[in-house]
């Protein structure tokens, strides 16, 4: 599937190679600023809470 779209993509390979990056860039930014934030508050995350168990009043150990 990546070189189907190596080979569709213009020119030599400093011209692709510079166009793949931008692609994936843009990608990236549309990813970041857009999709992230929209499901954001569709997804329940604890947001780093982690329930440790409380220690036991038992006789201090020796």
């Amino acid at each position: 599937m990546y070189a189907w779209i190596w080979r569709r993509l213009p020119g030599e390979w400093p011209t692709k190679l510079a166009t793949a990056l931008g692609v994936i860039i843009a990608v990236g930014a549309i990813f970041w600023y857009a999709v992230f934030p929209w499901v954001e508050p569709k997804v329940q995350f604890d947001h780093g809470v982690v329930d440790h168990p409380t220690p036991s009043t038992s006789a201090p150990r020796s």
